[in-house]
């Protein structure tokens, strides 16, 4: 599973369980989020979390970070026998945006902001499971 925190909204992706292709899954209210993964995972098997980690393209730490490491921090508190693992997030809303254009959407559609969360976290885990496989 993987997750694009943001601020107001949070993209959710899973793999299946070949772990071949990532799909999206929701878009969650941040403020909802820990109690709506923990749910989840008591139905769903769920081997790990990788986070998006938010990052300028200089590489220096955006203004996010603080945010999702006290996410990070507290999943691990709580739910220790599910790792979560930071992956770097840059570009993953450029990119985001450029699959909703080449997948045809409408302006309209594009400017989702659910959506680009969704794809963005897709766009994590699918990176995620390809450098593995390196």
């Amino acid at each position: 599973m993987s997750i694009d925190y943001g601020r107001k909204r949070t993209g959710l992706a899973v793999t299946d369980p070949l772990q071949i292709i990532a799909g999206g899954l929701a878009t969650v209210a941040t403020s909802e989020l820990f109690d709506w993964l923990h749910d989840y995972i008591s139905r769903e098997p769920v081997e790990r979390i990788i986070i998006g980690e938010p990052r300028q393209p200089n590489g220096q730490p955006s203004e996010n970070l603080a945010r999702v490491q006290q996410f990070v921090n507290r999943w691990r508190r709580a739910v220790p026998q599910v790792p979560i693992e930071y992956y770097d997030e840059r570009f993953t809303s450029v990119l985001a945006h450029q699959a909703m254009i080449d997948g045809g959407l409408k302006k309209k559609a594009r400017q989702d902001k659910a959506l680009v969360d969704e794809i963005s976290a897709t766009i994590i885990l699918q990176d995620y499971m390809r450098s593995r496989k390196r």
